[in-house]
Parts: structure tokens; C-alpha cells; sequence
């Protein structure tokens, strides 16, 4: 096996002996091989055949001579994706007729990729291995799509649909941006301008830049293997993406190899990569934080195909490294660059222009487009029976090995946890304890299912010693007993990077806790995963990994102490616009309500739960079957006394009930009906959106025995704002002029729970004040001259507590 690079005599001979390398290095279309590439080559090749995955050199060379062929085809296909409604596989000039009336792609981007997923191909098919990939620049979908076609390697539905001949081929450029519509306004097509679930072997969307480049590290389990594209603008300014080797541990990860597309353009200006002292600054910055970077021709698919066997090569001997004492934590990742111009391949590449659109018009309507776009495509051309015979190498030799659109990771579904026992009791405490027992020891019944914990704050704070003490933060030099190497722990103070470890992690078992406030920060990370799994449901191939919270705690009516900044509901808010059959928002009262949901939402399959839970200790308010019903329901009748002209009062949160149970002990001593009902999963009572959330919503016979209609007068007290709240929940709130719904009104500061309350007029006499209104009493009946002059703003807020 060779190990240096050869001379470029040797080359010269080999190729003489080697016809099959002869005919490699004569390139085809656009891509002409570097002598650095052809040395690659060269020494892949040997390496390959004394590894025993090659019977011979010439196998190797004629799959990338194939490759060579494949790629330009890519190239052809995805231009006609953006300008065409139809394709010639003749090779005849497009007419006007033949071209979109209003064409649309991210063409340079898609182009760029096109060498970068065909050598992810190859590889695959030089090593009989079927490698996981991961795409953060979603919108270049269409390189895969194209080369998923030419490869045989669809979904069923896409099968169906984009047959590799001139209709097939045909139907996929004229539905690329189609925008066609089903009759129940889905779209019509197996085909989207993003990675979606009919992309053969897509596990994320890309749509938000820079997350891929956050969870690529934490996605293979051990024995698994991921090819990650990253987006050159994204990895140089999404922060977090430079610490995965402080992450990466081989006994619990598998290999991940990380590859930039450096096409020195971000939508309408440069990026800093685009110099060459941005790229070598880069590469010394990805060295300091522990990568070993590798750069190479991104313009030359063979040259992908060369970076990535050699990062496993350099990863695997890192390793070995490691074992054998002779180094420690974190290793030198390999990290490749590769260097291309935006659009390479095609006219006006390495422009502005190149993102979109780059002809400088539409060639349906403009002469002078359509002959450049006729010329720059024949250049890409492969003639029909060439690329029939390329396709056919492509396909064939998989009976081995499965599809890349069945990947490991495209096909998550770890087995069922086994729960620990619950453990109830009447006691006042933290709610959290409750997490922190039960999350211990389900990690320590399921050693088969890796753990992450997401951890942007402080785990003592928010009441998950336990957690702490049992998992560690993961680092490379521990300091104390709380730090381990092998710690299940990321801690970062960048709420994206600690989330995305635990929405990678979809193999195990995760938990993520933070202050409600800075929860906010999570949201996009969040919501990529949500969409793209119910897009997954959706097409019949529902995601299967295991549910877990998103915890959070300090919660804003906790949280006075440190100014408004740390007072901030919008997370739980935000969520609650998610699917409810996807996420569901969780407001526990006490130890064992939290505790009672645990079980299911560790049990879902595809789905996440937002827990908004107090951390300080509260009074218990429900026994176990009231706590598992709760759970089970998502509201709860607490109390009630007969009587006429009765009010519904509805708790949601810790504190909120807390606040309306003073207000009805007043009402009982005014002689005033009322009855109290504690809404859990406000979700669960919102008018479904579609089908699949009618399954998850609250059938109607309990919506009615909860808040029956005799009882048209309510007062909601919320932990959200009340806007909010009001806008999910109109079908059990009623005539809005006989409801009234009190909440966070963005009011806080320095102030305790008590101040936080009575700033939000969110106190339980603000309750009674609106108890009032909706009877139509005057406020003496129920409050004193003292308390309403505290409503009122002229008083002493004091008298309240």
C-alpha cells in the first residue's frame, strides 16, 4: 500500500500499465483531475485493493470513470430543474416552448453539490458500505434528487414517478418548483424545493442554516458512518460548529466526516472563505479547535471520493492512536474543504447570479439565455447509451448492502425504553426531583440507549444534581468529580449547540433543561426537527425515534430576581403553534404530575414534549390517580361548590393554581358557586388543524364534562400571555364576553414571585376583580376596600400576599 503521494513520472507510468487510469485522467465535461487528484486516485486505488474491497485496480478506476460521467449528468440534470420543463436525452437544443415560463433553483448551490453526494455514491459503491449523509444546505435538494434518479435510489412514490428515461426525467424537472397543489392544499408532487421526507435517505430539512453543522457529530451511533455537507457562510459563523471534537468520543459516536462546500459565496456577497487568506485563517482556526482539516478540488468528484476515504483512513489511525496511549482527547478530526466557485459547471458561475438564477434571462422568452443555456448544457451532456451503462454500475453491486435512502440513520427505531418505577408522594418539593430520579434511572435500566442531557445553564440550579452527579459534563480534561471524558453532559453556553446534541442523538435517550427565557434560542433547532418529522407521518414513514422534554425551568414567575431579560414565556408560546400530535406543552403543578407524564413522553415515537416546570419548591396538589389522570387527559375537575350563577375558574401552571385556589377559598366564604378545573396540556383542547391532530386533541365528551356548557362564565389564569392562551384556547373559553383570561403581560423586574404575580395582574384578586366582571357584581362583593385599592394601583400591593 502506497503511502506518500507519487511523482508525477510514476503517474505517467502507471498509466501506461493501467488503461483504466489512462482513461480516467482524461476527464469529461467540466472536470478535468489535478496531478494532486490523479496521486489520490493512485493511492486510494492500491489501498482499496489491498484492503480486499476491490478485486483489482481496474474496477476501481472504470467506477470513477463512471463517476466522471455520472456527475456531468447530475450537472445537466439539475440546470433543467430550475430553467426547463422537459429534458432531451438526445442532446438537442431546448426550444422556447421547453423552458419554464417562470424559472426558480438554488443553482450554484445545487451544482457544487452535485460532485460532492455523486462521490458520496461512489464511495458507498468502492467500499460496499452504505454510508449515512447529511445535507445542511437543504435548498441545493436538487443535486440529490437528480443523482437519487440516475441511481435508482427513490422512495416508492418517487419510483412511481421519475422513471430514468426522457419522461421520467421530464416529469422531475417540470415539478421542481411546479408549486402543483393537492385537492386538501398539500403539495401535489413527491418533490420539494428542500430536503423533505420523499428525498431518498434525508433526515433534516437544511432549511436554517448552520444546524447541521451543530449536530452532524452527535447523529452516527457507533459502527455507523456520516458523510455531513456544511455550507462554507454557516461554518464560519455558526458558533459551536468548531467544538465537535471537544464532543466526538469513539466509544459512544460513530464516524463523522465533515465536508464544507467552499464556493466562496454566501446569497449576494462573498464570504470571508472566498479569499485565500480566508480559507488558510480557516483552516488554522479549525486547527486550534482540534480538526485536522483537509483540503481538495471541489470541482472534481474523484477528488471528494479521495478526502473522504482519506478522513476515515486519518480517523481510524487517530483512534488506534488513542488506545495505544499515544493520544488523548479531543483527537484531531478530519475536516475537508472543499474549494470550488459557486455554480462550477455551468454559466456565470462564481457570481452573484450563480445562486439563483444565473443566465442573465429567461431563456423561454430571450434569445440570447436560451442559446446559453443550450451551449453550457451540451457541454454537460452524456449520450444516452453511456449513461445508461453508467447508471446500470451505479446501481448494481448493492445486493450486499442497502440503499443509501435506507441508511442507519434514515432508519431510526431503537428499541423500547424500559421504564423505571415511578415513585408518587404527597410531599411539597421541587418538581424537578421528580425528573432528576426518574430520568437516572431510565438511563441506568437502558445502558443500550446512549444519553445526552443538553445543558445550557447550571444542572445544580435547575434542581438536576442527580442528573449531574450520575452523567457528567462531557469533557477533555477533567477538573472535578462532576467531569468526565465519557460525560453524557453537553455543556455550552449556546442554547443551539446543547439542543441540537439531543435532537441528533435519535438513537438514545435525552433530556434537555434551561432557563424558560433562554429556551427561546432553541426554538429554530426545534422546529426543523418537528417539521421534518411530521412531514415524515405525513408520507406513510413516520420518524421512530424516542420522545423526550425540552425542560423549561427558572421559569419567568420564578425568575423576578434577575430583571426582565430572565422573564419571557415565548418559548412554551412559540410551541404551541407546533402540531399538538408533535409537540406537546406540558404545565405541571407539582412532583407528582410531572412525574405522571414522564413515562408517555419517553414512550412517543417522533415526538417532543416543552415541560414548563417550576425548579422551587411547591405544595403537592395532586395524589397519583389524580396525577395519572391528569396526564392522561390533560385537565383535571379539582373542586367545585354548587350553586347559582357559578363561575369555571381554569389553572395552567404552578403558580396560577396556587393563586386560584385563594381565589375560590374567598368565593366558598362569599357563599359564590364556582368550579376548578387545572388545564395541563393546553394543546389538547385547541381546535384541530388536520387529521393527524384530531388524534392527539381531546375528544369532545371530555372537553364537555370539563368545561360543560352550564357554565358560560370562566376565568382562565395562565402562565402564558394572555393573548395567547385566549387564541389556543376559544373553543373552551366561550363567549369572550363573559370570559376573561389573565396572564404574563410583559411586566417584571426586580421582584419576587409574589411581585412578579401582582405586576401581571395575575394575582388571586386580580381573579376575583375578573370574577366580578363576568358576573356583573360590584368588586365589594368579594374583595375589601383595602385590596381594591392595591387593584387599583392607590394602595399597598402588600395586603395581598
Amino acid at each position: 500500500m502506497p503511502q506518500l503521494l507519487p511523482s508525477a513520472s510514476e503517474l505517467a507510468a502507471h498509466a501506461l500499465a493501467e488503461p483504466g487510469f489512462a482513461a480516467w485522467q482524461q476527464g469529461y465535461g467540466p472536470v478535468q483531475h489535478s496531478p494532486e487528484t490523479r496521486a489520490a486516485v493512485f493511492r486510494m486505488a492500491h489501498q482499496l485493493v489491498q484492503a480486499g474491497q476491490q478485486p483489482d485496480l481496474a474496477c476501481v478506476y472504470a467506477l470513477l470513470r463512471a463517476l466522471d460521467r455520472l456527475n456531468a449528468a447530475g450537472l445537466w440534470l439539475v440546470v433543467h430543474m430550475t430553467y426547463a420543463r422537459r429534458v432531451r436525452l438526445d442532446g438537442v437544443a431546448l426550444e422556447p416552448d421547453d423552458f419554464k415560463v417562470k424559472p426558480e433553483g438554488h443553482t450554484g448551490g445545487a451544482l457544487n453539490m452535485v460532485p460532492g453526494y455523486a462521490a458520496y455514491l461512489a464511495l458507498n459503491a468502492l467500499t460496499g458500505e452504505t454510508r449515512g449523509w447529511l445535507m445542511g444546505q437543504g435548498h441545493c435538494v436538487a443535486a440529490v434528487e437528480a443523482l437519487n434518479l440516475l441511481t435508482a435510489n427513490q422512495h416508492p412514490e418517487q419510483v412511481a414517478r421519475y422513471g430514468c428515461d426522457e419522461a421520467g426525467m421530464s416529469r422531475l424537472v417540470a415539478d421542481f418548483y411546479s408549486y402543483a397543489q393537492a385537492p386538501d392544499g398539500a403539495p401535489a408532487v413527491p418533490l420539494g424545493s428542500h430536503v423533505n421526507p420523499h428525498t431518498a435517505g434525508g433526515i433534516a430539512e437544511g432549511g436554517y442554516l448552520g444546524f447541521a453543522e451543530l449536530q452532524y457529530c452527535h447523529l452516527p451511533l457507533p459502527g455507523e458512518k456520516l458523510v455531513a455537507f456544511l455550507s462554507d457562510g454557516a461554518a464560519e459563523e455558526q458558533r459551536g460548529s468548531d467544538w465537535m471534537p471537544r464532543w466526538w468520543r469513539a466509544q459512544d459516536c460513530g464516524v463523522a466526516l465533515p465536508v464544507m462546500i467552499a464556493n466562496g459565496r454566501r446569497i449576494e456577497q462573498r464570504t470571508e472563505l472566498g479569499t485565500q487568506t480566508g480559507l488558510e485563517g480557516f483552516r488554522q482556526h479549525l486547527r486550534r479547535c482540534g480538526f485536522d482539516p483537509i483540503s481538495f478540488d471541489g470541482r472534481d468528484p474523484a477528488a471528494f471520493v479521495c478526502a473522504l476515504w482519506q478522513m476515515e483512513q486519518r480517523l481510524g489511525h487517530r483512534v488506534a492512536e488513542l488506545h495505544s496511549g499515544i493520544l488523548d482527547y479531543p483527537l484531531p478530526m478530519p475536516y475537508a474543504i472543499a474549494e470550488t466557485e459557486k455554480g462550477f459547471g455551468f454559466y456565470g458561475a462564481g457570481s452573484n447570479a450563480a445562486h439563483n438564477l444565473p443566465l442573465p434571462a429567461n431563456p423561454h422568452l430571450d434569445d440570447t439565455a436560451r442559446a446559453l443555456f443550450n451551449r453550457h448544457a451540451a457541454a454537460l451532456w452524456v449520450a444516452p447509451d453511456e449513461l445508461s451503462q453508467v447508471c446500470a454500475q451505479f446501481r448494481g453491486g448493492r445486493a450486499e448492502r442497502a440503499l443509501e435512502r435506507d441508511h442507519p440513520l434514515a432508519l431510526r427505531q431503537p428499541a423500547a425504553p424500559q421504564l423505571p418505577e415511578l415513585h408518587y408522594h404527597g410531599q411539597d418539593c421541587s418538581p424537578m426531583s421528580a425528573l432528576e430520579r426518574f430520568f437516572v434511572e431510565l438511563v441506568q435500566a437502558n445502558p443500550q440507549l446512549r444519553p445526552r442531557v443538553g445543558n445550557p445553564d447550571e444542572l445544580a440550579s435547575n434542581r438536576l444534581e442527580g442528573v449531574l452527579r450520575a452523567l457528567k459534563h462531557r469533557v477533555c480534561a477533567p477538573e472535578s468529580e462532576l467531569e468526565a471524558v465519557d460525560g453524557a453532559i453537553i455543556t455550552a453556553l449556546n442554547e443551539e449547540a446543547v439542543v441540537s446534541a439531543c435532537l441528533a442523538n435519535q438513537g438514545g435517550l435525552n433530556l434537555v433543561a434551561s432557563y424558560e427565557a433562554f429556551c427561546v434560542k432553541m426554538l429554530g433547532a426545534v422546529r426543523q426537527t418537528l417539521i421534518f418529522a411530521r412531514q415524515q407521518k405525513e408520507v406513510g414513514r413516520p420518524a421512530g425515534w424516542l420522545g423526550w422534554p425540552l425542560v423549561a425551568t427558572s421559569h419567568t414567575w420564578e425568575n423576578g430576581k434577575n430583571q426582565q431579560s430572565h422573564q419571557d414565556t415565548s418559548f412554551c408560546e412559540a410551541l404551541l403553534g407546533e402540531m399538538n400530535d408533535m409537540l406537546r406543552v406540558l404545565f405541571p403543578a407539582d412532583h407528582n404530575s410531572l412525574l405522571a407524564l414522564l413515562p408517555a413522553v419517553y414512550q412517543a415515537r417522533g415526538q417532543l414534549a416543552c415541560i414548563v416546570s417550576p425548579k422551587r419548591e411547591r405544595p403537592a396538589q395532586f395524589d397519583q390517580q389524580q396525577a395519572e389522570q391528569l396526564a392522561r387527559d390533560g385537565a383535571l375537575l379539582l373542586d367545585q361548590q354548587e350553586g347559582a350563577d357559578p363561575v369555571l375558574l381554569i389553572a395552567s401552571g404552578s403558580y396560577q393554581l396556587s393563586e386560584m385556589r385563594r381565589a375560590a377559598e374567598r368565593l366558598s366564604a362569599k357563599k359564590c358557586a364556582w368550579r376548578l378545573v387545572y388545564l395541563q396540556e393546553p394543546g389538547r383542547f385547541r381546535e384541530p388543524r388536520d387529521r393527524w391532530e384530531a388524534q392527539a386533541v381531546a375528544p369532545a365528551a371530555l372537553r364537555d364534562a370539563l368545561f360543560p356548557a352550564q357554565y358560560p362564565r370562566r376565568v382562565l389564569l395562565t402562565h402564558m400571555r394572555p393573548e395567547v392562551a385566549r387564541g389556543h384556547l376559544w373553543p373552551v373559553l366561550g363567549d369572550a364576553r363573559c370570559n376573561r383570561v389573565l396572564g404574563y403581560r410583559n411586566r417584571g423586574g426586580t421582584l419576587d414571585e409574589a411581585g412578579m404575580l401582582f405586576a401581571n395582574q395575575a394575582t388571586w384578586a386580580h381573579v376575583l376583580q375578573a370574577v366580578t366582571e363576568v358576573l356583573g357584581i360590584p368588586a365589594r362583593k368579594l374583595l375589601s376596600k383595602e385590596e381594591q385599592a392595591a387593584l387599583a394601583g392607590t394602595g399597598r400591593p402588600e395586603c395581598l400576599r
